[in-house]
């Protein structure tokens, strides 16, 4: 499915990663806009794979920084085929190739070929890939499947916040976040609802949920019908 269906009205999926790395073949301007895109998305799940890999905090910031730079800089986009893997498998790669040769790399900047350092914010990756245990291939893909559910629930944030869906957000992130959620009739009582509103709102809030988790998901591959195995994928990884 094409760009343009995906724009054409309620109920389908909006522009997707695809059609911005596309885009940033047009122009320096456009390719400024997919790195800022790419950064505030991937970079995170990107930290957590070096962090696991054996590097320390500072050249994981190092490697993350130089990786998605080089990404946008060096033919990377104009080798990208939605039609032949997920986006999210792509970077993974590039992750491993970029770790493989990166004696080569570090070489070369000393000779000064190294790239701008990019403003990243690290603490919380750093919390992310000091708390986590498992090998570095599962470790990118749990942080991958979180931030996909962490980005669903932002926008579903905004909406309560912007007017668009009704009733307290705050109520929302009670029964979402990790943790013991408050009982119902807890919760009914606090927010001056009954029980069966209670029940109405946060189904409702769930069902919205589910499809931001899934716009997320399907902004990553090429076609709405990827988009069931790659989620599926995903809540598979977020239970082991």
């Amino acid at each position: 499915m094409g760009a343009d269906a995906r724009d054409a009205g309620p109920g389908l999926f909006p522009p997707t990663r695809w059609t911005l790395i596309r885009s940033a073949r047009a122009s320096p301007e456009a390719r400024r806009a997919a790195l800022e895109s790419l950064l505030g998305t991937y970079w995170r799940p990107l930290y957590v794979y070096m962090r696991r890999q054996g590097l320390d905090a500072e050249a994981a910031r190092d490697a993350v920084q130089e990786l998605l730079l080089r990404l946008l800089e060096h033919g990377f986009l104009e080798r990208l085929d939605p039609g032949k893997g997920r986006l999210r498998g792509y970077l993974l790669t590039a992750a491993r190739n970029h770790l493989s040769h990166r004696h080569e790399r570090e070489s070369a900047a000393r000779r000064g070929g190294g790239v701008a350092a990019l403003p990243l914010d690290f603490e919380l990756a750093e919390r992310i890939a000091s708390q986590d245990a498992r090998g570095p291939d599962e470790a990118f893909e749990r942080e991958w499947a979180s931030s996909v559910m962490e980005r669903a629930l932002e926008r579903l944030r905004a909406e309560y916040e912007g007017g668009e869906r009704k009733g307290p957000f705050a109520l929302v992130l009670q029964f979402f976040r990790p943790g013991e959620p408050p009982s119902y009739r807890d919760a009914a009582r606090a927010h001056g609802m009954s029980l069966p509103q209670l029940k109405t709102f946060l189904h409702r809030a769930r069902v919205r949920y589910r499809e931001l988790v899934r716009e997320e998901v399907a902004d990553t591959v090429d076609a709405p019908e990827e988009a069931e195995a790659e989620l599926a994928e995903l809540l598979r990884v977020l239970k082991r």
